[in-house]
């Protein structure tokens, strides 16, 4: 369905059913557990100038939705998100600072990946992305690139699970490729925080690099996307993956839990991508040679760490925080895709209602790849 978009915002003069102006969705209430998940009829996104609107073919579903209805990003959470559980965040107080921001704006609708059908756009020089198949940018730069402000789409404002979506015109990217409307929808946000962070630390192809967390979307994203670039890649993940990320093209394994400064012997490599953290913190600075870069989106083995300053010094290391997306990041996915130079990750597919047994099953970890919903 394409919406007249003269007409989309008059009621007077709108040429489709009133009950076309409802979608299903799943809003979240508040912190707390999946109770806070209701999936029910919402108001129809109204877009403004210089938005489109998006019919939702595919939502991935991340660790961070689970990680912002609990809270986990509150400065007063200390634990790995292993171990902030479902049980844990009913005894806990409700996290104002819970977001990936300041304030979550709940009652809102999660979902940070989108694979989706533009329908209708407020602006006649949009008129040509009608009826395209895109990808949407999650991270949007509030102020242009020119700062480091940054929001995100189903964190701070509404997002993919629902039937429908809006987005700025500049933040939704066409796609042309063979892959399914499930498998892009695998993309955005694992792999664009990937690139991000292996854009950010500037991976060359002599280098050798270290991906922890290796098993997880962002960590197995950050193999392949380290292998394009030609680099060498050691890998740290669960056991029982080993061999899927093999697959990925890692040159080098390990298991999660074996001494990697003893495998891989201190000062040997270049730059450490690691969003696991917690204990393993110091072990990294020690593998990094003189000079080397550790870069980091995520902390799910603990956020609080031990650094000996004299190491981060006397090496002269770099340590580089990515949250926010850097210009050429998205556009360079998108080309990665259509030149076949990357490959989904698709785990299983979930109806969109049943988001609270997607949630649950992904906290069970025993899967790789990516979950996605598909709205009815």
């Amino acid at each position: 369905m394409i919406i007249n978009l003269n007409d989309y915002n008059k009621k007077d003069r709108f040429e489709i059913t009133d009950s076309s102006r409802t979608m299903k969705a799943v809003l979240t209430m508040g912190n707390g557990g999946y109770d806070k998940l209701v999936y029910r009829e919402v108001a129809l996104p109204v877009i403004q100038p210089g938005d489109v609107l998006i019919k939702v073919l595919a939502a991935g579903v991340n660790n961070t939705e689970i990680n912002t209805r609990l809270g986990w990003y509150s400065d007063s959470v200390k634990n790995g998100t292993e171990d902030f559980s479902e049980k844990q965040v009913e005894k806990e107080e409700k996290k104002s600072d819970g977001g990936w921001n300041t304030k979550t704006p709940f009652p809102f609708i999660q979902g940070t990946d989108c694979c989706g059908e533009v329908v209708a756009v407020a602006d006649k020089g949009h008129e040509k992305s009608l009826g395209k198949r895109v990808l949407i940018r999650p991270c949007m730069r509030s102020n242009n690139f020119t700062s480091m402000e940054n929001i995100w789409m189903g964190s701070d404002f509404d997002g993919a699970f629902a039937q429908y979506v809006k987005a700025p015109a500049s933040e939704v990217f066409p796609i042309q490729c063979n892959w399914r409307d499930a498998e892009l929808g695998t993309i955005p946000c694992a792999y664009g925080t990937s690139e991000n962070m292996i854009h950010r630390s500037q991976v060359k192809s002599c280098d050798h690099i270290l991906v922890t967390g290796a098993s997880g979307g962002v960590g197995s994203a950050a193999v392949q996307l380290a292998k394009r670039r030609g680099a060498r890649v050691t890998a740290v993940g669960g056991k029982t993956k080993i061999n899927q990320i093999k697959a990925l093209g890692a040159d080098q394994t390990i298991a999660r839990g074996d001494d990697v400064v003893a495998l891989l012997g201190e000062g040997s490599i270049d730059v450490v991508i690691d969003n696991v953290a917690g204990t393993e913190f110091g072990n990294m600075l020690k593998l990094l040679k003189r000079g080397g870069s550790y870069v980091s989106s995520g902390a799910i083995a603990g956020p609080i760490v031990e650094l000996d300053m004299r190491t981060l010094y006397l090496k002269d290391i770099t340590l580089i925080g990515c949250t926010a997306w850097d210009e050429p990041v998205f556009p360079n996915l998108i080309s990665y895709i259509e030149r076949g130079e990357i490959k989904p990750l698709l785990s299983k597919s979930f109806k969109l209602a049943q988001i609270k047994a997607a949630q649950k099953e992904l906290q069970e970890r025993k899967h790789f790849g990516k979950f996605v919903l598909i709205p009815d």
